[in-house]
């Protein structure tokens, strides 16, 4: 009989559990716990950290899991390659559902980085406004540029003070529309985006209002995470798992 762990907190999370749970399978739902009241799911759902390969490893054999969907965010690259490591210690099925990188288009002005390092470095010598629109894991990398005005856009209010000397957070929870966007990068003067290709259309919507706009992005790499197997839609998913999704 199959139980799967769904290592969720994206859309692609989201719209799965829906499939899931309309489908009746025996499934939890998992959420890293970075954000204070993280979205309801039609699943049983656990929070919190695992403790690194050997406490993922302890959970699938303690729970009985048979699959793992890593539907987790491109950039959680530890928990993907913990669940790399705790599958194969186990001997559980994995698949990752992962949204494709985006792609630059006419009009996009998008410089690539390979990680924080290069996005810090790439930024401008003059003061300038800028979106940093990367939550708030790696805010203290751009300490080192205190000369820049930063925007941030975060879902939780911060509970410490914020390691940038000027910035603003607005706190708001999405996904966003390029209308939305295009007016928050006007209202702020900002002069230039710095996002992680993230991909997917949830968090698109500030590259096409860079583009409307002519503002110029830094794009950082998605990091790099161990072989597995990647499907891109529900269906895919649900094949995998052995049940048709609903008509």
């Amino acid at each position: 009989m199959t139980r799967f762990l769904l290592l969720g907190g994206t859309t692609e999370a989201r719209h799965l559990a829906g499939a899931v749970a309309e489908q009746g399978l025996d499934a939890v739902y998992s959420y890293a716990g970075r954000t204070g009241a993280p979205a309801a799911q039609p699943l049983p759902t656990r929070v919190g950290g695992f403790g690194g390969v050997a406490g993922l490893a302890a959970y699938l054999r303690a729970e009985n899991i048979t699959h793992v969907v890593d539907a987790t965010h491109p950039f959680a690259a530890r928990i993907s390659a913990n669940a790399v490591a705790a599958c194969r210690q186990t001997g559980t099925a994995l698949c990752a559902f992962e949204r494709a990188p985006w792609r630059a288009g006419p009009g996009d002005r998008w410089t690539h980085v390979p990680d924080i390092a290069g996005a810090v470095a790439a930024l401008p010598a003059a003061p300038a406004r800028i979106f940093l629109a990367i939550g708030r894991q790696n805010l203290a990398d751009f300490a080192a540029r205190p000369a820049h005005h930063y925007l941030l856009r975060l879902v939780d209010a911060p509970d410490a003070p914020l390691p940038l000397s000027r910035a603003e957070a607005v706190i708001a929870r999405g996904p966003f529309t390029e209308a939305q966007d295009r007016t928050l990068l006007a209202a702020r003067r900002i002069a230039l985006v710095v996002a992680k290709n993230a991909g997917g259309d949830g968090a698109r919507a500030k590259l096409d209002a860079a583009r409307a706009l002519g503002l110029p992005v830094i794009l950082i790499d998605r990091p790099a995470v161990p072989q597995r197997p990647v499907v891109d839609d529900v269906a895919a998913v649900m094949g995998w798992l052995g049940h048709a999704p609903s008509a």
